[in-house]
């Protein structure tokens, strides 16, 4: 099997865990079953593409700094089959609240998507557009029928929308008959998803496509894309993660001028302030990992014996560069950034947000940067333990706390320093704290959605069963039990995106 390809599995058990896979074969089975149903023909192939969590490092990617995410086994499925008869996309989905729809190849243009409005299509509009704007086929592309499932809970900051980007542009890609590295898709994927509106760092696509099973992935992004598989400590007891979801959604569709996109923009203007005081502006770095490389190359620095040395120098280093460079801690307003970056309002506003609307009276570019270069060397570290653990349980004991106090930093950095918090997601980790988790932490954009908790895995059923009666069943006394096991579920690092082909369609008209 070619390592840099998606892999093609022909059974089930090939992609999901042992104990998941009798749940998952009903679910593959039901999907093909509805796609009969609507479309009176089997599909050809499934397109998988997992949510994530992200262990450690929120809102850093697109700084520039590596993240380590796992992806888990909730994931997007997208179930195709194909003709040659027409160019039209036909997309339903197994959930009834999303409408089915139809939309015609527009030849140059591909297709048409207005990010202005709330349509679930747009998602996969995306991934369709992307894939075909860098396949360029030369001709119009094949029909396609399309059946979404989805396991990866909405707003829930593991990924849900990325998952169904990656997994439309794996199903456009296949359903045209070509093969792409999944490195190239990942940038596919990273690049569709801002005809949507959103201005990620490619943290989530990342993940979903490129993920190993039994690993968290190391993911470094600048000065060039590379990822590293983390094994996770062996320790006595094992190393369990749980998810729960606070259910407060966060759309960053709408909730992006407030919210996810305004932190980019503190990110990126915060980095040419620093980098105009450190007198880089010849080198012209971009974002705050641009800074700190652009620092080092004319500053001394100590000899190093392994590469978190180096990490850990540098970093400490930047914090200590924007306490003494970014010196209005409380924020800066249009015109304060614009005196200091020597601009005026109109060229910070066509620089920095004309692409992707914010809205504020204030600029926390101080804190923002304060949490970047800190959250960078949480995710530093918390990999150096994983690779460097002992195994005797006396050192477990040790590793566990090591690991879950980097997650509690994480939460307070994500609370204080980046705004990214809220009421439920405070309420939900205190809870977990409680009942035994070692760390526990907002997971993904913030601002709602989940959390991921550290839990030793003897620990794990009464931990779960005491967070369902401390916050779940307190807030939601009407779920049944069945929906409790949605909301708060334990998880191992999964496998990435995959192509599921058992057989050949029956399709009567399929190309």
């Amino acid at each position: 099997m070619n390592q840099n390809l998606v892999p093609i599995a022909n059974s089930v058990a090939d992609i999901y865990a042992q104990n998941k896979v009798d749940q998952e074969v009903q679910r593959y089975r039901a999907l093909i079953t509805r796609f009969k149903s609507v479309y009176g023909f089997e599909p050809e192939f499934v397109a998988r593409s997992p949510g994530r969590v992200n262990l450690i490092g929120e809102h850093i990617d697109y700084a520039g700094f590596p993240v380590l995410p796992m992806a888990v086994d909730r994931d997007c499925l997208v179930a195709v089959a194909t003709t040659t008869a027409d160019h039209r996309i036909r997309i339903a989905n197994t959930n009834a609240k999303y409408p089915s729809r139809e939309f015609e190849y527009e030849g140059e243009n591909i297709i048409s998507i207005d990010d202005t409005i709330h349509e679930w299509t747009n998602y996969f509009k995306a991934g369709y557009k992307g894939m075909l704007e860098n396949l360029k086929l030369g001709t119009a592309p094949v029909g396609m029928f399309c059946l979404m499932d989805g396991s990866v809970p909405s707003g829930a900051g593991m990924s849900s929308s990325s998952a169904f980007v990656c997994a439309s542009a794996i199903a456009t890609m296949v359903a045209n008959k070509k093969e792409l590295a999944k490195t190239d898709i990942v940038q596919i994927a990273i690049a569709s998803e801002r005809y949507v509106g959103v201005n990620g760092g490619g943290m989530d696509q990342t993940a979903s496509v490129m993920s190993n099973a039994d690993s968290a992935t190391f993911i470094e992004f600048q000065p060039k894309f590379r990822t590293v598989p983390v094994q996770l400590p062996n320790t006595q007891p094992a190393i369990s993660f749980v998810v729960a979801n606070t259910l407060v959604t966060a759309d960053k569709v709408v909730s992006g001028p407030v919210c996810y996109n305004l932190r980019v923009v503190e990110t990126r203007v915060g980095a040419k302030l620093l980098s105009k005081k450190l007198n880089l502006e010849e080198l012209n770095p971009q974002t705050y990992k641009e800074v700190m490389d652009a620092y080092f190359i004319n500053h001394e620095e100590p000899s190093y014996t392994t590469e978190t040395e180096q990490w850990i120098y540098r970093l400490t280093k930047m914090l200590e560069l924007v306490n003494e460079h970014i010196t209005k801690h409380k924020g800066y307003s249009r015109h304060e950034m614009a005196a200091e970056l020597g601009l005026t309002e109109e060229e910070i506003h066509q620089t920095f947000m004309s692409k992707f609307p914010v809205r504020t009276e204030l600029f926390q570019l101080y804190s923002r940067a304060v949490h970047v270069y800190s959250e960078s060397l949480r995710v530093v570290r918390f990999r150096d333990i994983c690779e460097n653990y002992n195994t005797t349980r006396t050192d477990s004991e040790c590793i566990l706390q090591q690991l879950g106090d980097l997650m509690n930093e994480s939460q307070y950095s994500c609370r204080d320093n980046f705004d990214c918090s809220c009421p439920e997601l405070e309420e939900l980790t205190t809870t977990c704290r409680k009942a035994g988790a070692l760390g526990s932490r907002l997971t993904g954009a913030g601002w709602g959605g989940c959390t991921v908790s550290l839990v030793p895995e003897d620990r794990v059923e009464a931990f779960i069963e005491t967070v369902k009666n401390e916050y779940f069943r307190k807030r939601f006394p009407h779920f049944t039990p069945d929906q409790l096991e949605n909301v708060i579920f334990s998880s191992r690092p999964s496998s990435g995106a995959y192509i599921f082909k058992k057989h050949a369609a029956a399709s009567p008209i399929g190309g």
